[in-house]
């Protein structure tokens, strides 16, 4: 009876044990304060950088402000792309931009059918420089001063509106190259005092830094490595995701697609050859037409990674393939721009970054 009693007692001692084990509070990680994140942040950029201070401060706040964490690999990502994109000049300079400039005037007055002598003519009055339209083109360094040149001409000279109206054709900028409209529509919580106009902040560096990392970061992925955020940066949020939708929708229908990452059509009501092709695997699938769009229009968010859409037509693909395909791969884009003179795409472009991205961790 006594053996039995202290065998219940040692067990009623185990099981209190254990209790407080399950129960002990893990050690709390002290927050970083942010001199030393600031400090890791001037730590990793290149040698080459200067004002190291002031990049690693609006670096900083773009983090804090967008509560990002400013972990290694994801600082690393900010500074892999602004390298790769200027070289950490909020202004550089573009070698031929007054030939770019002038091109991309002529080609509008030639789609309109205004003689280039009349427009060249209206291009020697003064702009509110000082100095003629013209001259300010002919001697243009760099993609601020050129947006600069188009917005003054725009809402000063009444040609300017007959070509350009409220557009203009300088459409990214700044340290990360960012897109301006992206920047316009995602103004809201911007943290600094706007200089005139989104347009602008995007040319100065804490603006750059500011929209390019929400750009590069500001939206939840899935992806096994940051390669694929790189090419999203380029071809758009989820474009390695949807590429790799478009690759296994190629393969279970037999439908060769471009693999870009465009699910659909948002400049018009037709469809696009994406949904066209899943379309013809609706039996297959178990979907009707409406089911399948209304599952595509998920493509600029996670969600469509957890459709009905995505699971079954993997489903099907891997199936037919007899492995299991990539969930993910770069799109398959050609770069085109004024600027670009060489044969570039979106996998060059990902794949430099990520050259990049490499050489910063190991600075850490």
């Amino acid at each position: 009876m006594k053996t039995t009693r202290m065998l219940k007692g040692a067990a009623l001692l185990t099981a209190l044990v254990l209790a407080g084990c399950s129960t002990k509070k893990e050690p709390q990680v002290p927050a970083r304060q942010p001199a030393d994140v600031k400090a890791q942040i001037q730590q990793l950029l290149p040698a080459h950088v200067t004002q190291k201070a002031d990049w690693a401060e609006d670096i900083y706040t773009a983090f804090r402000v967008q509560q990002l964490d400013p972990s290694v690999s994801n600082v690393c990502a900010v500074i892999a792309v602004a390298d790769q994109e200027s070289n950490f000049s909020a202004d550089a300079n573009v070698p031929g931009l007054p030939k770019i400039a002038w091109a991309e005037i002529d080609r509008r007055a030639a789609r309109l059918h205004v003689p280039a002598f009349v427009v060249r003519t209206a291009l020697m009055i003064p702009s509110p420089t000082g100095e003629s339209y013209a001259a300010r083109l002919d001697n243009v360094r760099s993609e601020k001063a050129l947006s600069a040149i188009f917005d003054d001409f725009i809402n000063m000279v009444p040609m300017g509106q007959k070509l350009f109206g409220n557009l203009n054709p300088i459409h990214t900028g700044g340290p990360m190259q960012v897109s301006i409209a992206f920047a316009e529509a995602h103004a809201k919580g911007y943290p600094y005092p706007v200089d005139g106009s989104i347009r602008r902040e995007v040319f100065t560096r804490r603006g750059g830094i500011y929209f390019g990392t929400l750009h590069l970061l500001g939206y939840p992925a899935q992806y096994s490595q940051p390669l694929y955020r790189f090419a999203d940066f380029n071809a758009g949020w989820y474009a390695s995701r949807n590429a790799a939708f478009q690759a296994a929708v190629a393969r279970a229908s037999g439908i060769s697609l471009a693999l870009d990452g465009d699910l659909i059509r948002y400049d018009s009501d037709q469809a696009s050859a994406t949904e066209l092709a899943v379309r013809t695997l609706a039996k297959q699938l178990d979907m009707s037409n409406r089911e399948i769009r209304r599952d595509l229009e998920k493509g600029d968010s996670l969600s469509f990674g957890d459709s009905t859409l995505w699971k079954q037509t993997f489903l099907l693909a891997d199936k037919m393939a007899g492995t299991r395909l990539p969930r993910e791969m770069l799109p398959g884009i050609k770069l085109e721009s004024p600027k670009i003179t060489r044969n570039l795409t979106t996998a060059w472009f990902a794949q430099r970054v990520n050259s990049r991205y490499q050489q910063c961790v190991t600075r850490r």
